[in-house]
């Protein structure tokens, strides 16, 4: 475990390959943390690859330099986070992979900054930058059912519920979103500590708050986020890896997210593997980043 102040934040991470090696920066989601990527970072040792998989604002170590920062989740936070940790430990250019909100920090980065990414590998939702402008427009009614934790992290009653259950209630989300994963109670337990962080709830409430234009984002975010409304292409060499059973974003037959992507682009769905591809299937990402590589 190492610790980098990088924006506003003390940045905990761990760090695995030799330092001279080839950058890749592996971000987890929600609700989830850096253990996503052990395997990962196994299949790649002795690849000449520098492995660095930080915990996300909210999770683990990491913390905040200032009590008075904004504890913000908004999609341009992430992305910010991501450029400050690359610029701290003075990487110019890096593959980036993600899954859910370190998929979205990856995308955001590859679109704006296209000069600092080598390549992009893309889990789930493989264009995941938010709409926030259009979220409020309804949508089927499967897929409004598969975002039952949004609306209710929209209440009172979820900030609290997420507040006081948190292990259970993201325990319960693990099986939902990855059904066909056998995941042991110890590797739940290991990630779950990771949530005890004292400003994870608050950064969630206001992740799921935000992405539907119900409260304010961070002052200092206002521009990033109004170049992100744009919903800029990404044109670096991406990789979109899709598990066949992901249970809040199961892959459409139709790749509705290709026309985002002007550079090169391949899309993966892999059968029995859920929502934290990384974990569930840690040889395939693996070989999606040495591919761009």
């Amino acid at each position: 475990m190492k610790t980098i102040s990088a924006g506003v934040l003390e940045i905990a991470y761990h760090e695995y390959g030799p330092p001279d090696g080839s950058p890749v920066i592996l971000l987890h989601g929600f609700p989830y943390d850096a253990r996503s990527y052990d395997d990962v970072a196994g299949c790649l040792a002795g690849k000449n690859v520098r492995c660095l998989v930080p915990y996300l604002r909210g999770y683990g170590p990491t913390r905040f330099l200032n009590s008075d920062t904004m504890r913000s989740g908004q999609q341009a936070a992430l992305a910010s986070d991501l450029l400050a940790f690359m610029d701290a430990l003075s990487i110019p250019q890096a593959v980036l992979g993600g899954y859910d909100w370190g998929g979205r920090a990856a995308c955001i980065v590859a679109a704006l900054w296209p000069d600092r990414v080598v390549g992009l590998v893309s889990c789930g939702k493989g264009y995941n930058i938010q709409d926030i402008s259009n979220a409020w427009k309804p949508a089927p009614a499967a897929v409004e059912a598969r975002y039952w934790y949004m609306y209710y992290f929209n209440t009172r009653r979820g900030a609290e519920g997420l507040k006081q259950n948190r292990k259970e209630l993201c325990r319960h989300i693990w099986g939902l979103w990855s059904p066909t994963w056998n995941v042991d109670q110890a590797t739940y337990d290991e990630t779950a500590r990771s949530f005890e962080n004292p400003d994870f709830a608050d950064i969630v409430i206001h992740s799921y708050r935000h992405r539907f234009g119900d409260v304010d984002g961070d002052p200092q975010l206002v521009e990033l986020e109004a170049r992100l409304a744009k919903q800029p292409d990404i044109s670096v060499p991406t990789v979109v890896l899709q598990g066949a059973d992901d249970g809040v974003d199961p892959p459409p037959i139709e790749d509705l997210d290709r026309p985002h992507f002007s550079g090169d682009y391949r899309r993966v769905i892999t059968e029995g593997i859920g929502h934290n591809f990384p974990q569930e299937a840690p040889r395939a990402f693996a070989d999606a980043v040495l591919s761009l590589l």
